[in-house]
């Protein structure tokens, strides 16, 4: 016998729906990863920020926290962002508020914090203990916010508004990276340099239909806060190119001499997102469970005043290179990030190529400054009708009085004004409100010097309107003034050496490298950049001399090594610094383009300013070294003169002096000066003693007045060498005249003795008086432009006093555009 079911009493006035739980969480879910995707976890394209971000600049501007104002504490900022705009936890609001503040993470950081704001170690302090302000580049993506550039839209209880998205006048989502992890995606981007990426955009914005090549031309790869090296490009031009991609980053670090028996690693730039005390951990662990070996102890001295450095001494016996290697392989001492741009577009998510994230931006910028321009235009508008107003009613103000005070109250007044004079009802107001100091002679001067530049100002608009083009350009110009205000020189160095890869576990504790010794050719340009081109073990397989030309740029100094052996860069203030080729960039042997290569003086870490790295020397040639001077002082530094330390003088200079030319020099060789009223002296080689580092030199030209040396170099007399010289004006500003070049052959130049006057090697004419540029080496001699683009010079052949052709764009330097024979040099 069954039971009949019994009904369930519902209560007067109460329903129950009978609902499927799979469908309710399937819907409560979208709802969540929705709100998660599109209102706190992923960027805006347009602004770089997201939502929390874009409410706490917006609020702090709202607040009057602008950087010439005192910080006020982080709790005030934080309690007003979350009362007014973020319907949130103040965590939340405070974590984001942090990280806009951190010079480590962002690259052009938007707060300026006061306190403890926290390291990559260490977590900051509580919001009450700290202060905050906005920072200088915040108020350039706050800018014009009260000029209808952008829409706003509610907050959460539709009492205020916010805007949609900031005017950003820089590329905020590039230039300082995002990282945020939603519902089945995430975004992670990496800092870029300010002056690059709008250099990209100033490029994309002349060229719509520019490639990737072309862009990458101005951003070659991230530029990370921390510094750093970056190894191997072709994970960032994927990244560039399809959104995604990873690359990997090193510390920056040097050998150094601890004590007169101890070698040490200096790190001073570790990876992104690495903190020393994690590097410690990970070294000591190393040592413990023996996957390092040859570590002797860690200590860390970084502090504000010098930045991070962290020394890790060197047991007696064992090398720095095999150390540094296995500190690369098993520590965050080399690190990886990948890439994964995703960036709302339109209101969805989307992944982001590299011009991708150009053109929204410049798109968005283009809006900004289209609404910014139509608004100024309405303003000015709306001013000029009111002047109008006023100069109709002061040029006959007796009967504009006489209308309102027979007038019986303010709207038949109004009425009259309109009736009368042909105003409008918001000119009559305006007159109605008018105070009668206005009514002088002088204010309607005012009014019409006023009325003359509102007119003026609207035909500027309305003609920038008209033109989509000028808001284009208008759009690059603005950009140029802000990266000329908040850019910085690039931070990391970009290379195209391979990563290190852990080696199997039998073979973790030997200190043996992982790339291989190989034969190298080391290539240094006139304008500062070097390569590396890797060479075949047999010499009978290296490729012919006419194969290694260079292109795009003249060689100003070569030499043939290994990738792990020691070479010296000699420098104009008399320094030989010691270096290895193996972080420089790599270039096929059938092409060597030197545009491709990094600055010398980043990859020695060198002020280029100060210094200039003049030639590239073998450490261990039995060849002297020969230096010449501006104030005409010649040295030939001793073969194995070579102390070991990082760097080290080979010539005292005489306050003033500075080194102009370097080269390794046999013989047989022929020394040579050209100086500043053209005259050149050679002689030989052997008429100079080889002497020690801290010798003097000797005399080896003499200088008229107020002349001097602007090119010294050894040259073979075999190798039929040409002389090049461009004559130029004192009374002209530098790089705006080509002046007159001509190209002779230095058998025309008879040779005399050493500290001797030496001949004519160049005629000037009226209004010439100074050799601008001069070199002498082996055919065919390639000149540059101050860019680096190819100048052509005359043939060879001329008389070595001839005046020369006039030139078609100035020359920054000359070399020549070959590179040498292996097996040609020692």
């Amino acid at each position: 016998m069954t039971t009949p079911e019994i009904p369930t009493a519902q209560p007067a006035g109460e329903r129950i729906d009978n609902v499927d739980v799979s469908a309710e969480m399937e819907g409560s879910f979208l709802e969540y990863a929705y709100s998660v995707i599109y209102s706190r976890a992923l960027p805006d394209a347009r602004d770089g920020l997201k939502p929390v971000q874009r409410r706490i600049l917006y609020q702090m501007t709202e607040m009057g926290l602008r950087p010439d104002r005192g910080h006020v504490k982080s709790a005030r900022v934080t309690g007003e962002v979350m009362g007014k705009l973020h319907p949130h936890g103040d965590s939340s609001i405070y974590d984001a508020m942090v990280r806009l503040a951190q010079s480590f993470i962002l690259r052009v950081p938007l707060i300026d914090g006061h306190g403890n704001f926290g390291s990559l170690d260490d977590g900051p302090a509580a919001a009450r203990y700290t202060e905050a302000r906005l920072a200088p580049a915040a108020m350039a993506m706050t800018e014009n916010l009260d000029e209808d550039v952008v829409d706003f839209v509610p907050n959460y209880d539709n009492q205020l508004t916010q805007p949609e998205v900031l005017p950003s006048a820089f590329p905020n989502l590039l230039v300082n990276g995002a990282a945020g992890i939603a519902v089945g995606m995430a975004t992670n981007m990496a800092p870029h340099n300010l002056i690059e990426v709008v250099g990209a955009a100033r490029h994309l914005i002349d060229n719509p239909n520019a490639s990737l090549d072309d862009l990458m031309s101005f951003v070659p790869g991230p530029d990370l806060p921390t510094g750093g090296t970056i190894i191997g490009l072709a994970g960032i031009r994927d990244a560039y190119e399809t959104g995604r991609g990873s690359f990997r980053t090193r510390a920056r670090v040097s050998v150094e001499n601890l004590t007169a028996r101890k070698v040490g690693l200096v790190i001073t730039e570790l990876p992104y997102m690495v903190g020393a005390e994690k590097v410690i951990e990970k070294i000591k662990d190393g040592v413990n469970s023996k996957k390092l070996s040859g570590i002797s102890d860690v200590t860390d001295l970084t502090d504000r005043l010098h930045g991070t450095r962290l020394v890790v001494g060197i047991k007696t016996g064992f090398s720095p290179a095999a150390v540094l290697e296995q500190l690369y392989r098993y520590t965050p001492l080399e690190d990886s990030f990948n890439i994964n741009n995703v960036a709302l577009v339109n209101g969805g998510p989307k992944t982001l190529g590299l011009r991708e994230l150009l053109q929204v931006y410049i798109d968005h910028r283009i809006s900004v400054v289209t609404r910014r321009s139509q608004f100024r235009l309405a303003r000015k508008k709306d001013r000029l009708h009111l002047v109008e107003g006023l100069l109709v009613a002061i040029l006959d103000i007796d009967e504009v009085i006489q209308v309102i005070r027979t007038s019986d109250d303010s709207e038949e007044a109004r009425t009259r004004l309109i009736d009368v004079f042909d105003l409008s009802q918001i000119q009559a107001e305006y007159i109605l409100e008018l105070r009668l100091r206005r009514l002088t002679k002088f204010s309607r001067i005012e009014l019409e010097a006023e009325r003359d530049e509102l007119m003026a100002a609207i035909a500027v608009l309305e003609e920038l309107l008209s033109v989509p083009q000028r808001v284009r350009q208008l759009v690059s110009d603005e950009l140029e003034q802000v990266a000329e205000q908040f850019g910085t020189p690039r931070r990391t160095l970009l290379t195209e050496a391979r990563p290190s890869v852990a080696t199997s576990s039998s073979s973790r504790s030997a200190p043996v490298l992982e790339i291989a010794d190989t034969p190298c050719l080391v290539l240094l340009s006139t304008t500062g950049r070097a390569i590396r081109v890797d060479l075949p073990e047999s010499p009978s397989d290296a490729p012919p001399r006419a194969a290694r030309r260079s292109k795009h740029d003249a060689i100003l100094s070569s030499i043939v090594t290994t990738s792990r052996a020691e070479i010296g860069a000699i420098t104009s203030l008399g320094r030989l610094i010691r270096l290895t080729p193996v972080d420089l960039p790599v270039v096929p042997e059938n092409s060597v383009q030197l545009a491709a290569g990094v600055r010398i003086a980043d990859y020695l870490a060198i002020d280029g300013k100060r210094e200039r790295v003049l030639s590239l020397v073998s450490l261990t040639s039995e060849q002297p070294i020969a230096i010449g001077t501006r104030q005409g002082v010649v040295k030939r530094l001793a073969p194995g003169d070579h102390p070991n330390r990082p760097d080290f003088e080979v010539i005292a200079l005489k306050p003033g002096d500075q080194v102009v030319g370097v080269r390794q020099s046999g013989e047989s060789d022929e020394l040579l000066f050209i100086t500043s009223d053209a005259q050149l002296l050679h002689f030989p080689a052997s008429a100079v003693r080889p002497q020690g580092r801290t010798a003097g030199g000797m005399a080896g030209i003499n200088l008229s007045a107020k002349a001097e040396v602007v090119f010294f170099g050894a040259i073979d007399p075999a190798a039929d060498p040409v002389v090049a010289t461009v004559s130029g004006s004192t009374s002209t500003i530098a790089g705006t005249d080509p002046g007159r070049a001509k190209v002779s052959l230095l058998s025309e130049f008879p040779g005399k003795g050493r500290a001797t006057g030496g001949v004519r090697a160049h005629s000037f004419l009226k209004g010439e008086d100074v050799l601008s540029v001069a070199w002498a080496g082996p055919s065919p001699a390639l000149a540059v432009g101050p860019d680096g683009s190819v100048r052509a010079l005359p043939d060879a052949g001329a008389k070595r006093d001839a005046s020369g052709t006039p030139l078609d764009g100035v020359i920054g330097s000359i070399g020549t555009s070959i590179a040498p024979d292996a097996e040609a040099v020692e």
